[in-house]
């Protein structure tokens, strides 16, 4: 009977780490499948990022000068004194066809005397002024290269909320991945006796930098 239950209890613990394999490989894979792009686009970018100051790049601006035209103008001289209000639709389609820039309803700085609408974004900045008394419109763009442009995603500087939910759900599924790779490590450490002993190395290694080499 005694021979029976072990037996029984045997066949349970391998057909619930058999169930418990089967689940943790599936999320593991399907989390490292989302996660694969993402980690080699931020392990890149992380590179560059850490010797941005060696990486040279040359950036290149353009400038360009326009008017408004008259009923544009008044359109301008309807709005506040001052404060932050975005631009006239009708202001911001002429400036985007005019300019090639989307401006849509970014909120510009108003005073009496112009309006300032600053437009960074990933890799560039760019600037709009129009002087409210006459319509002269003044743009400038500055790109920094491809390298700041990934550099810049991967900080989530200026890419907008789109991005900003790409980086949060990929944070999520990287979670995921480590968690279930984890639990994998756990499943096999039996048969794999340096398991244990290198995911120790993987949390020794960065804390004793952060202990004696970061002041």
């Amino acid at each position: 009977m005694s021979a029976e239950r072990s037996s029984t209890d045997l066949v349970q613990q391998q057909a619930s780490r058999g169930f418990w394999l089967r689940t943790l490989h599936q999320w593991h894979w399907i989390s490292s499948a989302l996660c694969l792009v993402g980690m080699l686009l931020f392990a890149a970018s992380g590179i560059t990022l850490n010797h941005a100051a060696k990486i040279e790049a040359t950036p290149d601006v353009t400038n360009h000068q326009l008017e408004l035209p008259a009923p544009l103008r008044q359109a301008l001289a309807a709005q506040p004194q001052d404060g932050n209000a975005p631009l006239p639709a009708k202001v911001a389609d002429w400036l985007s066809r005019e300019l090639d820039v989307a401006i849509g309803r970014r909120v510009a700085e108003w005073s009496p005397e112009e309006v300032y609408l600053s437009m960074p974004g990933p890799g560039n900045d760019a600037w709009l002024s129009i002087d409210r008394a006459t319509g002269a419109v003044e743009f400038e763009k500055t790109r920094r290269g491809w390298v700041s442009y990934f550099n810049d995603l991967h900080k989530g500087r200026n890419a907008g909320p789109g991005w900003g939910w790409f980086i949060d759900l990929f944070a999520v599924a990287c979670l995921v991945f480590c968690i279930t790779g984890l639990f994998l490590l756990h499943l096999h450490a039996r048969q794999r006796r340096m398991t244990w002993p290198l995911v120790g190395l993987g949390l020794l290694i960065p804390l004793l930098i952060v202990l004696l080499l970061i002041h």
